[in-house]
């Protein structure tokens, strides 16, 4: 009985790859191949040990060849390889790195989440730092079929273990019912929000929030849903996707997938995709959740990206995915109020703030009556402009 879980071979970085054979007596037998043995030979025998000791392994011939694994990496990929040979619920689970148990409040900004491979955990070490509000530690197209299972228990010790400095921890589930697997294995490890991709119907919301809720039972923990739409079906029914949860906070548009459904290329101009997009954004704000764009796939033209951007932003989207950090500054700029809107913003804020303080219903601004709606669109623009840190929250104050 012979298990395999990892990855191994001269690319591989902060990885390692785990052979296990169960035996029937000569205790356990550790062979470790590491580059880092020298510094850590100790801690990774002990780790080894205390794995198989969890799960009540006795007898076994351990081979590791280790490319600077983490902990949680190396836990994950011997936890993966005995899966492979015994029927078990149990887990080992490492401590929660402090902070990777909070919440997200539904309406934070979300207008750049960095899309990451499930299976990937070179990859996933340092992606708090690049600045994007959120990331995918994604499950779905990213990971090989079988691999799979392997890359749940990565991304569970992963959400357990990384810092993320404050970042939206994400997670894209496999399309149903295979994502069932997924949150079976991720829910209640620090997960803030899932992403279920190729959503076609509102069954497929309803069918994943009951899901959470059972597994969140016993717990006080709230975790937001991101439908994605990718499919012409998908955008008929995006208004009852988009409502069909309290959980759902974003709806996002997937055009890769989208494109492909109506047989169209995908496009610079995207005219392919204008329809779609405009339904969604309409969708999402009728529901009253944020509109979110597809990802933007050339990682090297960055001036169609910001054309990108700036579009999106017409249309209505408050933020997009990436697939590359170097796309993170410019889509977080892009989607960020500039100087010219939040000083308008302050004028008609303002303005409303004077007409509370003498008593008026009537807003004016000049000789210009302000409208009810105008003051609402202003006042979120300065709720973004404070949170993205280009305003003050004392801007009043100090306008005094």
């Amino acid at each position: 009985m012979i298990a395999q879980a990892g990855n191994k071979g001269d690319s591989v970085r902060s990885d390692c790859h785990v052979q296990l054979e169960l035996k029937d007596s000569g205790g356990i037998q550790l062979s470790i191949k590491s580059k880092v043995a020298k510094l850590f030979g100790r801690h990774i025998h002990k780790l080894c040990n205390d794995v198989l000791q969890h799960f009540g392994i006795k007898h076994a011939i351990l081979k590791i060849e280790d490319k600077g694994a983490l902990p949680f990496v190396m836990a994950a990929r011997i936890e993966a390889a005995i899966h492979q040979l015994i029927i078990t619920d149990n887990s080992y689970l490492l401590p929660v790195h402090d902070g990777n148990d909070s919440l997200t409040d539904s309406d934070i900004v979300r207008r750049s989440r960095l899309y990451l491979p499930g299976n990937n955990p070179k990859l996933m070490i340092n992606a708090g730092i690049y600045g994007s509000d959120g990331v995918i530690l994604d499950l779905e197209d990213s990971v090989a079929p079988d691999k799979k299972d392997e890359a749940r228990l990565l991304v569970r010790n992963a959400l357990r273990s990384i810092n993320f400095y404050g970042t939206e921890r994400m997670v894209r589930i496999n399309q149903l019912p295979l994502g069932f697997e997924d949150l079976q294995m991720i829910i209640g490890h620090g997960v803030n929000l899932i992403l279920i991709p190729k959503c076609e119907t509102a069954e497929d919301i309803k069918s994943v929030d009951s899901k959470i809720a059972e597994l969140l039972a016993h717990s006080n923990t709230e975790i937001h849903l991101m439908p994605i739409i990718e499919s012409a079906l998908g955008v008929q029914n995006a208004y009852e996707i988009a409502a069909a949860a309290d959980k759902v906070v974003a709806l996002a548009i997937g055009l890769e997938d989208y494109t492909a459904d109506l047989g169209a290329q995908r496009t610079y101009e995207a005219k392919e995709s204008f329809y779609a997009r405009t339904a969604v954004v309409n969708a999402a704000r009728a529901a009253g959740k944020q509109a979110i764009d597809s990802v933007f796939s050339d990682i090297e033209n960055m001036d169609a990206l910001q054309a990108n951007v700036k579009e999106s932003k017409s249309l209505g989207f408050v933020g997009m995915g990436c697939i590359h950090p170097r796309q993170i500054g410019f889509i977080n700029d892009g989607f960020s109020p500039d100087d010219s809107e939040i000083l308008k913003a302050k004028k008609i804020v303002e303005a409303f703030h004077i007409a509370i303080e003498n008593g008026s219903g009537v807003v004016a601004l000049g000789s210009k009556m302000i409208d009810p709606p105008v003051v609402k669109r202003a006042q979120k623009l300065i709720k973004l402009a404070i949170s993205t840190g280009k305003l003050s929250k004392e801007w009043r104050a100090e306008n005094v």
